[in-house]
């Protein structure tokens, strides 16, 4: 088959950037990988890039396409090259350029190194000649412990992007894979650690790299449970803590979110007296509902029940958020019968809907919906 390419060359010694397009031919069964390496081989032996495994396993290739992270020997062409569609490819993103498709992993590992990614122990002797943990314990982070260290999900963060300092995606599912580990010892230490400035709170919750990550790790959950385990441990002193914290507590107590007390309740009274004159802004356009008495939902004793259910039942922290994901992942692989519960919903019809799962009747009406 003919296949067109669009890449992004640079040069990191004179800072000089081209995009130059490549016409090859290649088998139809080729990746993004093979073309690159038919490119270096026939046609411009200067093109830099990184691979090796070749199976999805050491994470080397990542890059991007049409602006999107991918793993090259992930990503088959016959489909676009069918579509008569150029894809123009790049270096990832957040991470400075080398040359060509390189870029330099150094501030990536100082953040993986940034959150101690080793078991700590604290001394403590295993009862024999090693810990045994039970399968179901270690199940509780078998999603972190798939991550290859490519740094798709580093590539496409938008936090990182306006803080370089965020500690990103991969290194703060790597510190919950410590976290979640029933034979760790610093568990609170390590809390404490990820939700300084610069940690857990600063995630914008735009779910790209869940989006873009090749292994299916999902660091923004990885970051929701860590933030979980912070709050059942009572760290809460960051605002994005503070927020989430008076978030619940309001929808609690009243059933829906009281947005006049969310800004004193996040940044604290003296804080708050500073942003007065925006507050009036708002209020003389309406925007602000009159504080007292506070509105109360209709059906608020609902909200309470869930909030009492989640405690009877022990869902606090990341318990709650991992016990979702065998459910939603067996949806995702249509396992036998189980569609049919979901789709009557443990309780009642339409209580437990199937998720949006990307490429999934995308082209029909109840896909779109």
């Amino acid at each position: 088959m003919k296949v067109a390419l669009k890449i992004w060359r640079y040069d990191g010694a004179t800072g000089e950037k081209a995009l130059r397009e490549y016409e090859i031919e290649a088998p139809e069964e080729a990746t993004l990988l093979d073309c690159l390496d038919i490119i270096k081989d026939r046609h411009d032996g200067t093109l830099a890039y990184r691979k090796s495994c070749r199976m999805m396993i050491c994470g080397s290739c990542g890059m991007r396409m049409d602006g999107a992270a991918v793993l090259a020997c992930k990503t088959r062409m016959a489909e676009i090259a069918a579509s008569g569609h150029v894809p123009v490819i790049s270096a990832m993103g957040n991470l400075p350029v080398l040359k060509d498709l390189v870029v330099d992993m150094t501030p990536f590992w100082q953040k993986i190194r940034a959150v101690k990614p080793w078991l700590d122990t604290g001394y403590v002797e295993p009862p024999e000649k090693e810990f045994v943990v039970p399968q179901a314990e270690m199940d509780v982070i078998h999603k972190e412990s798939l991550c290859i260290m490519c740094g798709c999900c580093v590539s496409e963060c938008n936090s990182m992007e306006a803080d370089p300092d965020f500690l990103g995606p991969a290194a703060l599912a790597k510190g919950f894979r410590f976290v979640g580990d029933p034979r760790d010892r610093a568990t609170v230490e390590r809390l404490q650690a990820y939700s300084d400035e610069h940690g857990i709170w600063d995630c914008t919750r735009c779910y790209f790299c869940n989006e873009r990550c090749p292994k299916g790790v999902d660091p923004r959950d990885a970051i929701a449970k860590l933030g979980a385990e912070a709050m059942r441990e009572g760290i809460d002193s960051d605002m994005g803590a503070r927020h989430a914290k008076w978030f619940v507590t309001s929808a609690k107590t009243t059933g829906w979110l009281r947005e006049t007390e969310l800004v004193p309740k996040t940044q604290g009274v003296v804080r708050s007296l500073k942003e007065i004159g925006f507050a009036m802004s708002l209020l003389r356009r309406g925007k602000v509902p009159p504080p007292f008495p506070p509105h109360v939902a209709k059906d608020v004793d609902e909200a309470r029940q869930l909030y009492e259910l989640v405690e009877r039942e022990g869902h606090e922290g990341a318990r709650g958020i991992v016990q979702l994901e065998k459910p939603l992942a067996r949806l995702e692989r249509h396992e036998a019968g189980y569609e049919e519960a979901a789709a009557r919903g443990p309780y009642g019809p339409g209580s437990f809907p199937k998720p949006y799962l990307p490429g999934e009747n995308e082209s029909t009406e109840e896909g779109a919906a």
